[in-house]
């Protein structure tokens, strides 16, 4: 049988989206429940699937990684071995934090964050463009962000 998170669950989600460091006996003193059916709760939510990790948000210019980039990659060849290694060869390369395969003019939205423009070229000539199987990139650059949002909406499902 699968398991469908009720409505205790989704504010345990929220309550930990919003504060991943929310002790348990804090979530059972929010919405009146025992800390045993908190953690067991919790428990249940990561082995299931619905908690992936924790992890802090971190301020990326004061780390020195001010630079942001959107790069759109278009393939030569798109049969399955040759996307699989392209998404491969992704995760070997630490300034792409995050790759999509896509639909539409290019197949992969990459989003590459380095220190500097400088980087930027030195990632781009050195390593990305040199991989096989490479048609077109192109890169767009952020110059704000203006909206960050780290949560989920969850409150359309509830």
């Amino acid at each position: 049988m699968s398991f469908v998170p009720d409505m205790t669950d989704m504010c345990i989600l929220d309550i930990l989206q919003q504060d991943a460091r929310t002790t348990n006996k804090e979530i059972a003193s929010k919405l009146g429940k025992s800390v045993t059916s908190i953690f067991d709760r919790v428990k249940r939510l990561e082995t299931e699937g619905y908690i992936q990790g924790y992890v802090a948000v971190l301020n990326r210019y004061k780390l020195g990684n001010a630079l942001v980039a959107y790069t759109s990659v278009t393939l030569e060849a798109h049969g399955h071995d040759r996307l699989s290694a392209f998404e491969y060869k992704m995760n070997f390369f630490p300034e792409v934090q995050e790759c999509y395969k896509m639909s539409g003019q290019f197949d992969y939205l990459l989003k590459i964050v380095v220190a500097d423009m400088e980087a930027y070229d030195q990632f781009y000539s050195a390593r990305l463009s040199k991989l096989d199987n490479i048609a077109k990139i192109r890169s767009l650059f952020v110059l704000a962000e203006t909206k960050q949002e780290k949560q989920l909406n969850l409150k359309k499902i509830k």
